[in-house]
């Protein structure tokens, strides 16, 4: 008589003389339960096999959804969480993992659909074969740091989850999709300014922070970082959409004054000073422009979702109303599409306030000297955004400092650097859903002076 364990049953006793098959215990609840008397379940060999198959299909039925859900769950659980991330135990890999997996993914999906995906002016500008190289060599760190993960079982979960990005990915033709011709004019989301301008930003930034910080002890993942990623992302997909509305805005509202004789002998000054006239006009617009949303109930409205942030860094700046953005930059563009200034200095100038319009939010602090009564600096921006007394209202300019100097709102403190930032109140709610229709609401225990903007 032999004697064998069973999967579904615990033990199995063969009896050839009597053709039987002699059961001790059974399954249930995917666990094992021995009789607690003896007895034997008469069962042919076939009989035995289907009531084995089903066991095994209520196992698998239990234990694929737990193997799928877990790495999901822990990777949910990882996006709303904030705090430091610890080295030695594969939290900083797994995390460049995910990251680089899931922008990896994004971008195989704009080689796929790149008239709906991609910038129609940055198309023209970046080269094709140079991204495809960047991407493999995101899908091969990607991929090479969740496989370590997974293999010296660290974060293995959240690893698994990247891995998948990553394979995902490559499944879908990695860097080598092919990209046919297209027409140029379609309705598109920025995806492609998305992913570049968070690797180079994320890239630049963090390190300027690491090297040179104002406070030493703030955390890359600090509180509600999660809802400036989001007025990120959305501000950078819907700049097809903004710059239509703008550019409409410009042409119906002010195509009228243009002159095109004016506008030759400005394009004529040299490059430099005719670059420093630009942002001087642009800033004098977006100084007036910015103390309006500050001395306006109404606009403020929409201005405080800016000023709700707690906590300075790169990602900061990117919390804004998309009416804001949109009412701002025709505000801002209008006198610079109006006086025609050329083309390089434009170029020129949206490098500078991109750059300036980050950087200013920073957590970076550097001995600036009398350079800080000139132009506009971390130091001088994050007094703005202060909800100290002596920071309501004021610092309102972008690029040039002596600005506020001039109009008498610069900050007059004798503290080095603020207490506390956000909304005098913080009235305004948290994420990003809320604060698009904050302004709509009824503004009741709202005060009347605040803490100050971008």
């Amino acid at each position: 008589m032999l004697l064998t364990p069973c999967a579904a049953f615990g033990f199995v006793r063969w009896c050839p003389a009597r053709d039987i098959l002699i059961l001790h215990g059974h399954f249930v609840s995917g666990g094992f339960a021995l009789l607690r008397s003896p007895r034997a379940f008469r069962m042919t060999p076939n009989e035995l096999i289907r009531v084995h198959d089903m066991s095994k299909k209520q196992l698998a039925r239990k234990t694929i959804p737990r193997s799928v859900k877990a790495p999901i769950a822990e990777t949910r659980d990882l996006l709303r969480r904030d705090g430091e991330l610890k080295p030695g135990i594969g939290q900083i890999s797994s995390v460049v993992a995910l990251s680089l997996g899931f922008l990896c993914l994004l971008g195989v999906l704009a080689f796929h659909f790149p008239q709906y995906l991609t910038t129609p002016d940055l198309r023209h500008k970046y080269s094709v074969d140079i991204l495809r190289q960047l991407l493999l060599v995101a899908l091969l760190i990607a991929g090479g740091m969740s496989l370590a993960n997974i293999a010296l079982r660290r974060r293995r979960n959240i690893s698994l989850v990247a891995f998948a990005l990553v394979m995902t990915a490559a499944a879908l033709g990695g860097s080598r999709v092919p990209v046919g011709d297209f027409p140029d004019h379609t309705p598109y989301i920025g995806l492609d300014w998305f992913i570049l301008d968070l690797l180079g930003s994320t890239l630049m930034f963090v390190v300027i922070e690491k090297l040179f910080p104002l406070y030493k002890g703030q955390m890359l993942f600090r509180k509600e970082w999660q809802t400036d990623l989001k007025h990120f992302a959305v501000n950078h997909f819907i700049v097809g959409l903004a710059l239509l509305v703008v550019n409409f805005l410009l042409h119906h509202l002010f195509g009228w004054i243009i002159r095109g004789d004016f506008q030759l002998s400005l394009q004529s000054i040299w490059f430099v000073p005719q670059l420093m006239l630009c942002i001087l006009v642009a800033d004098l617009a977006q100084y007036w422009t910015h103390r309006c949303y500050h001395e306006v109930p109404f606009l403020w409205r929409f201005h405080a979702v800016h000023h709700s942030v707690k906590t300075m860094d790169w990602l900061a700046g990117s919390r804004q109303h998309m009416l804001e953005l949109i009412v701002t930059r025709v505000a801002v563009l209008a006198p610079l599409y109006i006086l025609g200034f050329s083309e390089g200095v434009m170029n020129a100038y949206i490098i500078v306030v991109g750059f300036q319009a980050v950087f200013n939010h920073a957590n970076v602090h550097l001995p600036w000297g009398p350079l800080k009564y000139l132009v506009v600096t971390p130091d001088f921006h994050h007094w703005h955004h202060a909800s100290d007394n002596e920071a309501i209202d004021k610092n309102y300019a972008a690029h040039y400092a002596f600005l506020d100097y001039l109009f008498g709102t610069a900050v007059k403190s004798t503290k080095k650097f603020p207490d506390r930032y956000g909304v005098v109140g913080d009235y305004v709610p948290e994420g990003f859903t809320a604060q698009q229709f904050f302004p709509f609401r009824r503004q009741r225990d709202m005060r009347e002076k605040k803490g100050g903007a971008p």
